[in-house]
């Protein structure tokens, strides 16, 4: 039915890929008109188009011209000339689409398209790679080309200096990693001093490999955090107990879901080697969040699978792409567990001073755009948390790679001899071969393997990106061989070597399938490109995770009937269509956690945007004696509603109440006792205290200048405000983690932690006016050189991401 509409009506992506046509078919026609231009006069273009927009014309308007000079200085200074199609594709990045390009359409050049466009407007546009190499490969590749054009360049990546940040945020075109982009926004709302922001308003991004960024990295916040002071004994404790615990007796693990939970003999178990009573006591609450982290860690995370040891350290693997992530660190002790698991130092928890999810940080952006080969099969999750559509990009030349039905086996152990026979065949004749795993330890086994069978080969890590780049690019001469971890090695094309095309171009052997279908799609992408012949095909078995827990059932009683050998696959199109069933399963339940996860991360979001905004008022503010003013109105006012209540009787207020209050701010006993406010009216007492107040303040601003008490208020009030945000991000943690019990009483977790994080950040702002307000009033010549220094809360700080354990949506 669906098939029939869309014939009817049209695809939608048709349309737009139709009505773009056009518009290439505009530049084409006035691209003679610069093929004429001097490098001088194509030049002055750019001038041309900025005052063009300072009087009023649209982006849009100007985007035909804009291309054309694209497509001609590109001729001039890189000896590449764009395509229709990647015409196309940087139409729809200016629109703010993502361009899926499936085959190699030269996803780099294409950007330089609504870069140059975009950065007319002098606001800066944004290009995000997903490592240091690529950024520093692509801003300095292409980045001749918009010099050539007059526009600025500049690179953020690693290990730069404020001055260093600065200028490369204040050229008209910024290439960097998505980590440092968020970083710094980060970093810019911890500053002391506005000076020391870096970063303008976010304009517009352009993120490459966007569906890694945006929905792999998506659960990762980024955090920076300062050393914590609970102490690591119990994750010592904890790893020396779970190994006595036995599975489905003292503990359960449901796969599907990737949840761990003891049961009742295991708690039991647990209480007696421990020496406690009742785990589940209040005294004993961090001791039974540790033991669900030493469960996971014993029974869930697996060495050389989810993370490596290297130096003395845990190092997580990137279940997508095979990398090693250094800096990272899971999150709610999972870390420390897996620590104390190996015998390495266990490492302090950290507390946050600050965090944000990559989707709530490039949701900021005034515009943004992604380009990526492989995005349809996520389209409803851009579009649903982003706003982004997925527009296909047509092939500039037609796909030619053979994709092949799966074969699957009964073991593990034949599936991987098979792998290897074919290779040798292929490797015999000299056609290159790109061999996927999907963990460091599968490819070893296999690297061995090959060994033993003559067939030199390389294999791929990905712990350089530098030396990954330059493996993976000769990936296609005659006779290579690569095994390479997951899709390692994005961002750099795979040319095919002299004589490869008649041997049936790169062939790439999957030997595992993901949970995701767009992770296979982009180990066979690897083959194929730009017309280029190629071949993919994956090799299964029943043991394979996503076989064992997705229904391997009905095929091994096929195999079984039929009387299959080991070594014996099974080779159908339906198989493989059911394979790919199972994954979209997956893919469902992914996605739903993620949005599950967005809907609680919005509420700290929306608060983080409030603070934020705030704090950039105080830093920005030449004066905060308004505010400070409303302050001081608001806690007299409110003093005398609970002490002096209009509701009651004159007799039945609390004075002595009132002026104890008071004293910790202003109030004393030669200025206004208990007994003299006893001879007011309630409004005459209100409007006196007011007075006080205020005249007090007075004193302490005369006492050292409006200028230098004015420095002082803004210290003041960021050390404040910086202060009960880390408390505040400690405690919406600690609400995060325990709200999913709420659902046993059938209340509605989300509502009511939306409700409960409303209540705490009421208090937190109170508390920050409140102490605020205390200290100004608490001055002394004496504390005056010891309050101007500021806090520098980056200090000291780390920045890192965690992978954070999904809560729990208990029904």
């Amino acid at each position: 039915m669906l098939g029939f509409l869309q014939r009817l009506i049209g695809n939608n992506s048709a349309h737009e890929i139709k009505k773009m046509r056009t518009i290439v078919d505009h530049i084409n026609e006035i691209e003679p008109n610069y093929v004429k231009l001097s490098d001088t006069n194509l030049v002055a273009k750019t001038d041309e188009f900025k005052r063009r927009i300072q009087k009023g014309e649209s982006l849009d308007d100007i985007l035909p011209e804009a291309f054309a000079v694209v497509r001609e200085a590109s001729k001039r200074v890189l000896g590449m000339c764009h395509f229709d199609t990647q015409m196309i594709g940087g139409i729809a990045l200016h629109r703010g689409n993502i361009s899926e390009m499936r085959t190699g359409e030269g996803k780099t050049l294409v950007a330089t398209l609504p870069v140059y466009l975009n950065a007319l407007t002098g606001k800066g546009v944004h290009v995000v790679t997903v490592n240091d190499y690529l950024a520093t490969r692509d801003s300095e590749w292409m980045g001749k080309l918009y010099k050539f054009l007059g526009l600025s360049v500049g690179l953020i990546v690693a290990n730069l200096d404020y001055n260093q940040r600065k200028e490369a945020y204040s050229c008209d075109i910024t290439y960097g990693t998505n980590n440092e982009f968020g970083f710094d926004y980060l970093r810019d709302n911890m500053v002391s001093d506005a000076s020391q922001m870096v970063q303008r308003p976010l304009n517009y991004a352009i993120v490459d490999e966007v569906d890694s960024i945006l929905i792999d990295e998506a659960r990762t916040p980024l955090i920076i955090s300062g050393p914590g002071q609970r102490s690591t004994d119990n994750y010592y404790k904890l790893a020396k107990i779970v190994p006595h615990l036995v599975k489905d007796e003292d503990y359960t693990i449901d796969e599907k879901q990737k949840t761990i939970a003891p049961t009742d003999s295991g708690i039991a178990k647990v209480e007696k080697m421990l020496g406690v009573e009742n785990l589940y006591d209040s005294e004993n609450i961090e001791l039974n969040h540790l033991l669900g982290a030493s469960l996971r860690a014993y029974a869930m995370m697996h060495r050389d699978v989810d993370y490596v040891v290297k130096d003395n350290e845990v190092v997580i693997v990137d279940e997508f792409t095979g990398r090693l992530m250094f800096g990272r660190r899971y999150s709610d002790g999972l870390h420390q567990a897996i620590e104390a698991k190996e015998g390495l130092q266990v490492e302090r928890e950290s507390q946050t001073l600050a965090s944000i999810t990559f989707q709530n940080y490039f949701r900021m952006y005034e515009k943004l755009a992604g380009m990526t080969g492989t995005a349809k099969t996520e389209e409803k999750e851009f579009n649903d948390i982003y706003g982004l559509d997925v527009l296909p990009i047509p092939p500039n030349k037609p796909l030619a790679r053979v994709d092949l039905p799966d074969q699957i086996f009964k073991t593990k152990a034949a599936k991987y001899r098979a792998v290897v026979r074919n290779a040798v065949e292929r490797h015999q004749k000299g056609q290159p071969i790109l061999i996927g795993t999907t963990s460091i330890t599968q490819s070893e086994e296999l690297s061995d393997m090959l060994l033993r069978a003559g067939v030199p080969h390389k294999v791929l890590n990905a712990k350089h990106h530098e030396k990954e780049a330059e493996i993976v690019a000769d990936a296609g001469q005659m006779g290579m061989v690569t095994i390479a971890t997951n899709m390692a090695g994005r961002g750099t094309d795979i040319s095919l070597g002299e004589g490869v095309a008649e041997l049936g171009g790169l062939a790439i052997l999957g030997t595992e399938r993901h949970e995701s279908r767009r992770i296979d799609n982009q180990l066979r992408g690897r083959a194929g490109r730009q017309g280029d012949p190629g071949s993919s095909q994956f090799f299964l078995s029943l043991e394979d995770d996503l076989m064992r827990i997705f229904g391997a059932d009905n095929i091994s009683g096929i195999m079984d009937k039929l009387g299959m050998e080991e070594d014996e696959p099974i080779e159908h199109s339906l198989i493989t269509k059911s394979i790919e069933r199972a994954q979209k399963k997956v893919e469902d339940h992914n996605y739903n956690i993620r949005k599950y996860v967005l809907e609680y991360d919005d509420v700290m979001n929306q608060q983080r945007e409030v603070l934020y905004e705030q704090r950039r008022r105080i830093l920005c503010n030449e004066s905060l004696r308004e505010t400070i003013d409303e302050m001081i109105n608001k806690l007299v006012t409110e003093s005398v509603d609970t002490y002096a209540d209009e509701k009651l009787y004159p007799e039945e207020w609390d004075y002595e109440g009132l002026y104890k209050h008071l004293s910790q701010y202003f109030l004393t006993e030669d200025i206004m006792s208990a007994q003299d406010m006893e001879e007011y009216s309630r409004q005459d007492l209100l409007e006196r205290l007011l007075d006080i107040a205020h005249e007090e303040y007075q004193d302490r601003v005369d006492m050292l200048g409006e200028a230098m008490f004015g420095q002082l208020e803004k210290a003041i009030m960021l050390r404040v405000v910086d202060n009960k945000w880390m408390e505040h991000l400690d405690n919406m943690d600690m609400l995060r983690e325990g709200i999913g019990l709420r659902a046993y009483g059938q209340k509605n977790p989300l509502v009511e932690y939306k409700f409960e994080a409303y209540e705490m950040f009421q208090r937190m702002i109170e508390a920050i006016q409140d102490e605020t307000i205390m200290a100004l009033y608490k001055i002394r010549a004496q504390l005056i050189e010891e309050i101007e220094q500021p806090v520098d809360h980056l200090e000291g700080a780390q920045s890192h991401h965690e992978d954070v354990l999904e809560p729990q949506n208990i029904d």
